[in-house]
Formats: structure tokens, sequence, C-alpha cells
């Protein structure tokens, strides 16, 4: 029996290994979007993630993409502008985003929309260089989440000036 038990410590420690050798470096933003994952999920919610997914790559790569949780963190990073990028056959799925760009788009000057064939709803954050920044999906918000995004996120013109 003692056998028993020190295989089953020994399996344990085996999986504990892996799973941390698995973690590894964090990928790419854009590696991340192949993935399915935008970066801005915390890690915290990939350690919840795994409590209902038992597939070990998957939060592997959940890890990898993830922000540790900090107060600070998230809300000092902000950007100079933004594109909503659509592909305008899927808008009619999109009755958020609709009414977004339908009426109130005007009030971010620095959001521009661009409609790409076959592209998923998705903000393409821009630094002051009007550079690509980081991809966030947007297919399941609400209108009022993109205008609170937008307002944390992205600088005003006049604060530009």
């Amino acid at each position: 029996m003692s056998m028993w038990m020190f295989y089953g410590k020994l399996l344990a420690l085996c999986v504990i290994v892996i799973a941390r050798v698995s973690i590894g470096e964090p990928l790419s933003s854009k590696e991340c979007e192949n993935l399915g994952f935008s970066g801005l999920a915390l890690c915290s919610d990939c350690n919840t993630f795994a409590e209902y997914v038992k597939n070990q790559e998957l939060v592997s790569d959940c890890l990898k993409c993830c922000t540790e949780d900090s107060d600070d963190s998230m809300s000092k990073i902000t950007y100079s502008g933004a594109i909503l990028e659509v592909c305008m056959r899927k808008l009619v799925f999109y009755p958020e985003i609709v009414g977004f760009i339908e009426e109130e788009k005007d009030k971010f000057p620095s959001v521009k929309v661009q409609y790409v064939f076959n592209s998923p709803p998705k903000l393409i954050m821009l630094d002051d260089d009007g550079q690509f920044k980081e991809n966030i999906r947007i297919d399941n918000w609400k209108r009022e989440h993109i205008l609170q995004f937008l307002r944390e996120k992205v600088k005003s013109a006049s604060s530009a000036i």
C-alpha cells in the first residue's frame, strides 16, 4: 500500500512541475488574439477559468496572455486613439455596436471606424504615434461598456494639445 502512495505522490509532483513549466513565457498580443484571449484578462480570471475548464493547455495559454492583478496596472494605461474595426456584413448581428457607431461615436474624435471584410468587432488601440498597441475584441460588449472603456482609456482631444 505504501508503494502506491509513493507513486501517487510522485505523480502529483510531476503534474505540478509540468504545469509550472508549461506556463512559460508570455505570448505576444497577436498570438494571444489568435488563441482567443484579448490580453485584458486578469490572471485571477485564468485561475477561475481553470476551475471550470479541465484542459491544462488552454489554461496555460490563458496564463501566458493574462495581466497580473493590480489596482494600478490597467487603470494607468491610456491610448491616443482607437480604430473600431468590424465587418459591415456582420453588423446586423451586433446591434450594440451599430448603436454606438450611429449615436455615440462622434463623442470620440480620436476613434475611427474601419470596415474590414470578415473582421470580428474589435478596438485597435493606438499609441501617441498612431501605431498599433493592442487589439481588444468587443463582440459581446454592450454600448455602455464601449462608452465607459473609451472614456477611461482614450485620451480626449483637448488633453492631446
